[in-house]
């Protein structure tokens, strides 16, 4: 363990750390949220230690999400036959607590579960794929939408998470998370109302908004997502974090006979 200071506020401090893992979307193509269509993960978080419970943090992450009708049990959305796949750019300013006091370089408090609450700004593109080429959705219109109507590529959101954080030595610890991101947006997979009347679209962008193999489904005005809903993305995340501070020495009630 590395040398300690007795100082009240020694533990304030920094730490700069990345973490990896995976990611998964619940919305109007994967409603049930299967977890076989997940999609990989990574981002930098730094944090501003204010004492031994709570921190300020920052994070930039990224995450691919995607969603696929074909893989549903559902009869509705294996005829309806729509997927999308997305990047998640996002920066999420949060607070932190830590259930149990936190300590870098204490023989006591080397360990703690914690949550964090903040936000997030989101930046997104769905994309669909259709003889192996990826296109973008949003241009299209799919649900008849046109010139500003379209709906925007950066969402504000909720964001949370609950996780474990323990030492590994004085300055180094490791980070193991379960986040969440509820956006204030539906269209994190171009799914939310109704189809659009027929003639608004040509015939390659019409397919892109009612891909389906069945006769007469997607009829103008008939549903094609849930509008009642937002959508929500959820990361699983293992990290490596660095301590940038002074040591603080634990006092003598916390030190153990």
């Amino acid at each position: 363990m590395g040398l300690c200071l007795s100082n009240a506020h020694a533990q304030k401090g920094i730490e700069i750390g990345g973490w990896l893992g995976t990611s998964w979307y619940k919305g109007d193509i994967n409603p049930a949220l299967d977890l076989t269509q997940i999609g990989g993960a990574g981002g930098v978080v730094v944090k501003r230690n204010f004492n031994d419970r709570i921190s300020l943090t920052s994070r930039f992450n990224y995450s691919k999400v995607r969603g696929d009708d074909q893989k549903s049990n559902n009869s509705y959305q294996l005829q309806r036959n729509l997927n999308f796949e997305s990047s998640i750019v996002e920066w999420t300013p949060a607070f932190e607590f830590n259930f149990f006091p936190y300590n870098h370089g204490s023989q006591g408090e080397f360990f703690t579960p914690y949550l964090y609450v903040g936000f997030s700004i989101v930046r997104f593109n769905p994309k669909s794929t259709h003889n192996n080429i990826l296109t973008e959705l949003q241009p299209i219109g799919t649900e008849g939408q046109v010139g500003l109507d379209r709906y925007r590529l950066v969402s504000p959101g909720l964001a949370y998470g609950f996780g474990l954080k323990y030492d590994v030595t004085s300055v180094w610890s490791i980070n193991a998370a379960l986040n969440g991101r509820r956006l204030t947006t539906d269209y994190l997979d171009d799914v939310s109302t109704v189809y659009p009347a027929t003639g608004i679209l040509d015939s390659d962008d019409a397919f892109f908004s009612n891909p389906s193999n069945i006769d007469g489904f997607g009829a103008a005005g008939t549903q094609r997502g849930d509008n009642k809903t937002v959508d929500q993305y959820f990361t699983l995340s293992v990290g490596i974090f660095r301590y940038f501070g002074k040591l603080e020495c634990p006092s003598i009630s916390r030190i153990k006979s």
